[in-house]
């Protein structure tokens, strides 16, 4: 793994908007991992390393997904940006880990993106993009009955 794509400076940050120490594992999946997890105490913040030094996160191998959900009992997923991928730290997970729950952001963000389609001024366009217009199929099918006008972009 490239040092560059660490999850080593997000930790700094975290630790200073928590005010509190934030450990970096030295991985997402293994025995250090797992060790971690195991000997935090209540109010311990971890941070895993980055899923994507692992082909397997994209391509969503149950094999990884096992590792990388074996040392927890719950998934919260609040990432909006991310959610519609299914990679194995945000779909594969939700098979081995129950309860698997959206978070407070992303409930707020769905709420607010239903408001606007729904209540929102008419007629109404909706712009979408993204480099993989195939992953959005399901998205642009329940935008046909709300919008007039779909603009896709790449």
């Amino acid at each position: 793994p490239e040092d560059k794509f660490s999850l080593g400076p997000c930790a700094e940050r975290m630790a200073e908007l928590l005010d509190c120490d934030v450990k970096l594992a030295p991985d997402c999946i293994g025995d250090d991992v797992a060790t971690m997890v195991a000997d935090a105490k209540e109010g311990d913040v971890i941070m895993l390393e980055n899923t994507r030094f692992y082909k397997e996160e994209t391509k969503n191998e149950a094999e990884f997904v096992e590792k990388l959900a074996k040392p927890f009992d719950m998934f919260v997923n609040d990432a909006f940006g991310t959610a519609h991928r299914a990679h194995a730290s945000t779909e594969g997970v939700t098979k081995f880990l129950s309860p698997s729950v959206s978070g407070f952001l992303l409930a707020k963000e769905l709420e607010y993106l239903d408001g606007a389609i729904t209540s929102g001024e008419k007629p109404m366009a909706a712009i979408v993009g993204g480099s993989k217009v195939s992953s959005k199929i399901t998205v642009l099918e329940a935008l046909l009955d709300k919008c007039e006008k779909i603009i896709i972009g790449g």
